[in-house]
């Protein structure tokens, strides 16, 4: 399996979601600068050094061992029609046993919001995650006044189940996150028996 795994390639419609390699720097750091106003409100704080290519070098390590590892699933998004990173998305702290469950995070820089890319994205990485990865409930979280998040975690099918105070630092501060969930075998707000 984790052989399988290392060689994760999801494809969908428009796009392309793979592990960020070495040759990714230059596109991944232009996008994340062009973006940087826009991002800095939802993230954590950059470390000065964070679109330097030795933090990258790392971030592209840690990608392969977490892969590898099974403990995480560190995707970049590439529209299809020219190759273009948009933005990346990860399912981290994957947990099996009992819990059988991860955490979804995702970005898209600036000039690729709100057109329906990270929406798709999501959806290949949740079905991924149910369907070979055999997880069972798949988490997300973002801050309360993120509407557009919030709007598309509930298009993806996560429901709302609560607040967690003071759940991460962004921005420099602790900041409370509405936390959503998706399952697998969803029956919440059913009520039919069968």
């Amino acid at each position: 399996m984790i052989g399988v795994r290392r060689k994760v390639r999801l494809q969908t419609e428009r796009l392309t979601l793979r592990p960020p390699t070495h040759s990714d720097f230059r596109p991944w750091a232009a996008l994340r600068d062009e973006s940087r106003a826009f991002l800095i409100p939802w993230e954590p704080t950059w470390a000065r050094e964070h679109l330097s290519r030795k933090a990258f070098t790392n971030r592209v390590y840690w990608a392969q061992r977490s892969i590898s590892s099974g403990t995480a699933l560190p995707l970049f998004i590439f529209r299809r029609s020219d190759q273009t990173l948009v933005g990346a998305i990860t399912l981290d702290h994957i947990k099996r046993g009992p819990a059988q469950s991860g955490v979804t995070g995702y970005w898209i820089g600036q000039q690729y919001a709100r057109q329906g890319f990270m929406r798709e994205a999501i959806m290949s990485v949740v079905h991924y995650a149910f369907t070979t990865l055999d997880l069972s409930r798949i988490e997300a979280g973002c801050l309360p006044e993120n509407t557009p998040s919030r709007s598309l975690l509930e298009k993806c099918g996560y429901k709302y189940e609560g607040v967690a105070q003071s759940y991460l630092q962004i921005n420099g501060r602790w900041r409370n996150h509405v936390l959503y969930a998706n399952l697998r075998h969803d029956r919440r707000g059913k009520t039919d028996t069968g």
